[in-house]
């Protein structure tokens, strides 16, 4: 099992639209490391919290499940639809995502200022100057484990964990 943080805009799609939907495709992603990730690396059974960001404050929301392997984001093939790319065939998709399950909502973002703090994250991408528009990353276990302490710490874990 691996580790990793993805992040999206709540305004767009938050922690609550996926806690609604329960199960749902992390589609959109137009950037080549991240798809990469959900391409090559990201596998069913991971662990993934889920990030708010664009947000205020920004940061970690919940965590929720890696639940289908990376496969071609049909988005790309539709020129009606706004993750359109001209370039992406079926025979050769250029982007591609997972789907994701929820598992926890926390009971209010752990913020980025807090995580700066932990000093576990220092070598995290998450906090590595360069990485800060990276929307999907890998987690070592020590920063997986330092922001669940903190969360635990700070009361942000709900009752309602399905974990």
């Amino acid at each position: 099992m691996a580790y990793w943080l993805m992040k999206s805009n709540p305004k767009f799609f938050g922690i609550k639209d996926l806690r609604r939907l329960e199960t749902d495709s992390w589609d959109g992603v137009r950037n080549y490391r991240a798809r990469n990730f959900m391409r090559d690396d990201m596998r069913v059974g991971d662990k993934v919290f889920f990030y708010h960001s664009s947000a205020k404050p920004s940061g970690v929301a919940g965590i929720m499940t890696v639940s289908k392997a990376g496969y071609p984001d049909p988005t790309q093939f539709h020129p009606e639809h706004r993750h359109y790319d001209p370039l992406a065939t079926e025979d050769a998709p250029r982007w591609y995502m997972v789907d994701v399950t929820f598992e926890q909502a926390f009971v209010d973002v752990l913020p980025l200022s807090e995580l700066k703090f932990l000093p576990a994250l220092e070598d995290s991408l998450l906090l590595k100057k360069g990485c800060e528009q990276l929307t999907i990353m890998p987690l070592e276990p020590k920063h997986w484990h330092a922001i669940m302490a903190m969360a635990e710490t700070l009361d942000l874990l709900s009752g309602d964990a399905k974990l």
